[in-house]
């Protein structure tokens, strides 16, 4: 199991060393600073993109307490306190990283911003692995998770390239639908994944269509303040899901237990076919 592990790895190294020697350098667009709602209120630039950011700081702080009063999670496995840990303290950095950007934004204080959410992400992948794969190989694989996010924008900042940071925020976004679907859970409500990764998918359409919704909205909100409250969405399911779950007593993927009810469906509808055919008949006999 342990050299499975060590040639996963080496293989994911060497993919992402090809990926850096055959693709061109992604250098930080400038034009990423020039955000639709340029709005002031209260003498705040920005406002609306400023105060969106709110909502993380409210649930990162609420699942920061959740997860060490009481331990009202039920987080029964060490590496899970701390993965969940570290995921609810980059959510609340995010309210004071975005917040600071968007007050000027430029590459400078865009490191502020990108870095929590990239514990966040990170974070999220040593919690998957601990759940669906290994406890010890999640635990373990945290602390490297960590530093290659966090390395990941500093190359982005010192080289100008944000090839790595794609590739973080990239596999994250594959991964873990992936894997919610494909790999058995430990805990119930594990479709919560999937609507967080739903909302997030949406945050990132709306952040791509900054000014053609602030446009339709008549200039009333942007599409750079909706992917906000969008990607705040993220947190908060997770946190019902945490609050909702218990252990899975049969722990089948959601891919074969959607096989299951799509069978028992089709199953069920040859019967009330079956049925109906033979009422038909029966009536007919009846008439005659």
């Amino acid at each position: 199991m342990r050299k499975r592990s060590v040639w996963a790895w080496g293989v994911a190294i060497v993919c992402f060393i090809v990926l850096m020697i055959v693709t061109p350098a992604i250098p930080q667009s400038q034009e990423y600073h020039n955000f639709a709602d340029q709005r002031k209120f209260l003498g705040i630039p920005n406002a609306l993109n400023v105060f969106s950011n709110f909502p993380f700081l409210v649930i990162g702080l609420i699942g920061l307490v959740l997860c060490h009063h009481g331990n009202y999670f039920k987080l029964s496995l060490q590496g899970e306190l701390w993965g969940w840990t570290c995921f609810y303290i980059g959510v609340a950095a995010v309210a004071f990283g975005s917040s600071y950007y968007h007050l000027k934004p430029n590459d400078a204080r865009l490191v502020w911003d990108r870095l929590p959410m990239t514990v966040a992400f990170t974070s999220i992948i040593g919690i998957f692995i601990i759940e669906r794969i290994d406890e010890r190989k999640g635990t373990v694989s945290l602390i490297p998770l960590l530093l290659a996010g966090v390395t990941s924008i500093m190359y982005w900042r010192f080289f100008d390239d944000l090839r790595p940071y794609a590739a973080v925020q990239f596999v994250p976004c594959l991964a873990i639908p992936l894997m919610a679907i494909l790999l058995p859970p430990m805990y119930t409500h594990s479709t919560y994944w999937l609507w967080a990764a739903g909302f997030y998918l949406l945050a990132k359409i709306e952040e791509a269509a900054d000014k053609p919704i602030y446009n339709w909205t008549h200039h009333i909100v942007s599409g750079h303040t909706l992917k906000h409250l969008c990607a705040a969405m993220v947190p908060v399911f997770l946190t019902l899901m945490l609050a909702k779950r218990d252990i899975e007593t049969k722990r089948i993927s959601l891919f074969q237990s959607w096989r299951i009810s799509w069978s028992k469906a089709k199953e069920n509808g040859g019967a009330v076919d079956s049925h109906t055919c033979t009422y038909s008949s029966v009536a007919v006999e009846e008439s005659h």
